[in-house]
């Protein structure tokens, strides 16, 4: 013990003069927003993971402003707008007074080593112009029938033997992904979509965590796992090239395939580096809050029967309207009015996206308050989808609210919105609009834990997968 006092001591000394540093120095800047950065070195990152993002809000708009308040985070000073007046102000000045930003913690668990340093408009401005005319509605509705095929056979394969008990957000993480791979670059080997899952799944669970790269940590098992997810992508990128001499294709039947054509005449290993942080993006995306969306508006239909039939009674009206084995197509998606006001009151209550981060670009002031140049801000869904200022009765389900006009500007925001709206909007749509048509058209469905948890974290998940009891129609 002896021997290692000096050393105890020393770092005792740093550690305290750092507090005192960190609590007795004067800001830079005057009137910053009310609120608290925590402790040095940590800040609040710890009781962000451990409270979970909604409450971690929620106690901090009672405590410090209903518009803005401070904390740190990921090392970061950042400023959290809330309501309305803050999404929008965000919304608008994007790319004006603050550009698009993730914690370096994300960008190293997901991109190359080559672009975790980039800012985030440089890794994804090259790419963005493809993967948005790739997601327009014209473009997917080709897609409408894979998507159909694949559920259908989901539901077969994986739902209907297991009757008794299917836990709905195991399976939906399932066919999400593999219809993400599908779509994305037309992988279908089950065996390497599932390798692909395995490695996202440890991913997502660490990008949220603290970022201690150490073993035994998350974040550590999420930095192995983005490198392999990585190494297999760049394998079938080389194969997709070769199959691209080989066709002479001039367009891509898939979004892998448009990036590469799009860079045949960038050096192949920056290019095949280029498409793969875009491919990963998209990717994590259709693991995570796409299958969260699913699971939260199957988990509502089991719960509130008169929900349930209404939504059936609509979808039978389209199945009853098809030859035998026709699939789905646009038409029919556009009939599916009700459906979708059912899935946009989950995505109120338990929205699967927890908000977007931005980087000051210059000093500027809101709500009377300073946000100085270089520090990170954040919107979240959560400071306005349960606000009863903008949702009477927030914690009721009702689809009615999306009728007519629908809320109040700038209330729903669960993909975001002004030039950051989330690119994959409609495919989400479609993916849910699909899922549950194929759902509902099969079975009746009885919630097996009526007083399940939902868990709000970097993405809302279910304490117990929300397992489900399936009654096919006629039994």
């Amino acid at each position: 013990m002896e021997t290692y006092f000096p050393y105890l001591l020393s770092l005792a000394i740093i550690f305290i003069s750092l507090t005192l540093i960190f609590f007795t120095r004067k800001p830079k800047h005057a009137n910053l927003p009310p609120g608290s950065t925590g402790w040095p070195m940590t800040g609040e990152n710890i009781d962000f993971v451990l409270s979970g993002p909604q409450k971690f809000v929620f106690d901090r708009v009672t405590k410090f402003s209903p518009e803005l308040f401070r904390t740190s985070l990921w090392g970061e000073k950042m400023a959290v707008f809330c309501g309305t007046q803050g999404n929008k102000f965000l919304f608008l000045n994007e790319n004006k007074l603050v550009t698009a930003w993730w914690p370096l913690s994300m960008r190293k668990a997901l991109v190359f080593p080559q672009y975790a340093q980039m800012a985030v408009k440089e890794v994804a401005m090259a790419k963005r112009v493809v993967v948005l005319e790739f997601l327009k509605p014209e473009f997917l509705k080709s897609y409408i029938p894979i998507m159909d095929a694949m559920a259908h056979n989901h539901m077969e394969r994986d739902w209907a033997p297991n009757s008794k008990e299917v836990k709905v957000f195991v399976m939906s993480k399932k066919y999400t992904f593999a219809l993400a791979c599908r779509i994305f670059m037309s992988l279908k080997d089950p065996q390497r979509v599932a390798k692909l899952a395995k490695h996202f799944n440890d991913v997502i669970a660490g990008l949220f965590s603290v970022p201690i790269d150490l073993p035994g940590f998350a974040y550590n098992r999420a930095i192995k796992a983005g490198v392999k997810i990585r190494e297999e992508l760049l394998t079938i990128i080389r194969e997709k090239r070769e199959e691209l001499k080989e066709n002479k294709e001039e367009v891509g039947q898939d979004l892998l395939s448009r990036l590469l054509l799009q860079m045949k005449d960038v050096d192949e290993f920056v290019s095949s580096m280029e498409a793969c942080n875009g491919v990963i993006g998209l990717l994590v995306a259709s693991y995570d809050t796409t299958s969260s969306a699913v699971t939260f508006v199957i988990k509502y239909l089991a719960e509130l029967p008169h929900i349930y039939d209404k939504v059936y009674k609509e979808q039978m009206e389209i199945a009853k309207a098809k030859a035998p084995g026709e699939l789905l197509n646009w038409n029919d998606i556009q009939k599916m009015k009700y459906s979708w006001n059912v899935a946009c009151e989950s995505l109120r209550l338990v929205p699967p996206l927890i908000g977007s981060f931005q980087e000051a670009t210059a000093d500027f002031t809101y709500a009377g308050f300073t946000i100085p140049k270089g520090w990170k801000t954040f919107w979240t869904a959560h400071t306005t989808h349960k606000n009863p200022k903008y949702f009477p009765n927030p914690e009721e389900f009702d689809p009615t609210r999306f009728e007519g006009n629908g809320p109040q500007p700038y209330s729903y925001v669960p993909f975001g919105g002004g030039p950051r709206m989330c690119p994959g909007k409609e495919y989400a749509r479609l993916e849910m609009l699909v899922f549950i048509h194929n759902v509902v058209t099969r079975f009746k469905l009885e919630k097996l834990c009526p007083d399940e948890k939902i868990i709000m974290q970097a993405s809302p998940t279910a304490s117990k997968d929300v397992p489900v009891r399936l009654v096919p129609h006629g039994k």
